[in-house]
């Protein structure tokens, strides 16, 4: 919300598919620090891995915001969407954690960046086949799981 009042909302000019290219980015930069364990930029993967997750929001939120819809968004819009989306991400997180008995707890951070990796190639083909799937969840759902794997790899890293 402070980049939105910082720049307006700049980021309704991202179509669908340019979105994910920056999720993809960013976990992608998080991979090769993770392998090459030296950075040559003096950003840590926290910064990252909060990219991914506000990245994943603005995803879903211009998912439902029509194209006709003026670039410019009021900044009370945005917030109301902004919180629309975390909280029922939040709601699919307790209860997949419910349901999983929060294995994340026991998993390594490079498994969760493998995870948002994986999901990023799922929701690329499924862009590419013009969002038609046949057995699969929708890219929400993808961006959904994407952004809770960042959380997840953020409060690992001790992030509150």
């Amino acid at each position: 919300m402070k980049k939105t009042r910082d720049y307006g909302t700049a980021w309704r000019i991202l179509r669908p598919e340019s979105i994910t290219d920056q999720i993809f980015i960013k976990a992608q930069r998080i991979r090769t620090l993770e392998e090459k364990k030296v950075a040559k930029i003096d950003e840590d993967i926290t910064g990252e891995y909060i990219g991914i997750v506000n990245y994943c929001l603005i995803a879903m939120m211009q998912l439902e915001i029509a194209s006709e819809t003026p670039f410019e968004l009021e900044a009370g819009f945005v917030e109301k969407m902004f919180d629309e989306k975390s909280n029922e991400t939040k709601e699919l997180m307790f209860a997949k954690n419910h349901d999983y008995g929060e294995a994340w707890r026991d998993m390594r951070i490079s498994s969760l960046t493998d995870l948002i990796l994986m999901k990023l190639l799922r929701v690329k083909q499924i862009e590419d086949n013009k969002g038609q799937t046949l057995a699969s969840e929708g890219v929400k759902a993808n961006y959904q799981d994407m952004l809770n794997y960042a959380v997840f790899a953020l409060i690992k890293l001790g992030v509150k």
